[in-house]
């Protein structure tokens, strides 16, 4: 869009290290600052800090809820007020991850939903994915999990009640996590699949999900945009459309799977 940081525009970067409390503070720090639009990235969470601290500043998020629902515009084609943003489809893809992993643990006649209780896109994602798990036949375990010690004791649980494959939910502070995910699903044997390839590329078995860089860009495009001069209630929500599915061969021979020929037909991304 033409913008360069450090040259003819300065980024003020906030982060909140996976603590939502911390995002009311930071968002009233960039108001008092009287920055010029505030990219409230991370998921809904940041966009309703961002929203709750200024009614003139426009703001830019991304969220994988319905951001109608959410709260945070009153219409999709026409926003109104000082937020848009990038709506993506996480919410709309947790029954087909669901449905994915299935196909590559069939046998599996318990599935774990871990989960945390703290993210806002939490709840629209638990209908869904119960209605999937019914309809394949599969009991499913919901696990909550909003700090990394509770991840060490929801694995724990979710072994105990015979979980044996795991959806991991979506949200900024299981991808922040990935490596203790990873680390565990490989301690204890057990096939998971992610939101995003960052955990994939790490490591992790298979993830199915919006591109970020996709949609980061996206988010980047509505910032440059509002610094030229457009207004945020003037631009419709985006929708980030591009999906990958990616699978990890060396993790899956690691857990000893057989890798089904249809997930391989359609994935976009196979890691050797």
């Amino acid at each position: 869009m033409g913008f360069i940081d450090g040259n003819n525009v300065a980024i003020e970067y906030r982060w909140a290290r996976g603590r939502t409390d911390q995002l009311p503070t930071l968002a009233d720090d960039l108001v008092r600052r009287n920055v010029n639009v505030i990219a409230a990235t991370g998921g809904v969470a940041s966009a309703l800090a961002a929203k709750a601290a200024t009614t003139s500043i426009p703001i830019v998020f991304n969220s994988g809820e319905d951001p109608v629902q959410a709260g945070l515009v009153s219409s999709l084609n026409r926003p109104g007020g000082n937020v848009t943003g990038v709506s993506w489809f996480t919410v709309e893809s947790a029954a087909k991850r669901l449905a994915m992993l299935h196909d590559m643990v069939p046998a599996a006649a318990v599935m774990a939903f871990l989960a945390n209780p703290k993210d806002h896109e939490l709840t629209p994602q638990l209908a869904p994915i119960t209605d999937t798990a019914h309809a394949l036949g599969c009991r499913l375990v919901v696990v909550h999990a909003s700090t990394p010690t509770e991840i060490d004791t929801a694995f724990t649980a979710l072994l105990q009640q015979g979980a044996g494959a795991i959806i991991v939910s979506s949200g900024a502070f299981f991808v922040n996590q990935r490596a203790q995910l990873i680390a565990l699903a490989a301690q204890h044997a057990i096939p998971c699949i992610y939101t995003g390839k960052e955990s994939t590329a790490a490591g992790g078995l298979m993830s199915y999900g919006n591109n970020l860089e996709d949609a980061y860009r996206r988010n980047g495009i509505y910032v440059g945009r509002i610094l030229k001069g457009d207004k945020p209630g003037n631009l419709p929500i985006d929708r980030a459309t591009k999906f990958e599915l990616v699978i990890n061969l060396k993790t899956a021979k690691a857990l000893g799977l057989q890798m089904p020929p249809t997930l391989l037909a359609v994935a976009d991304e196979v890691i050797e």
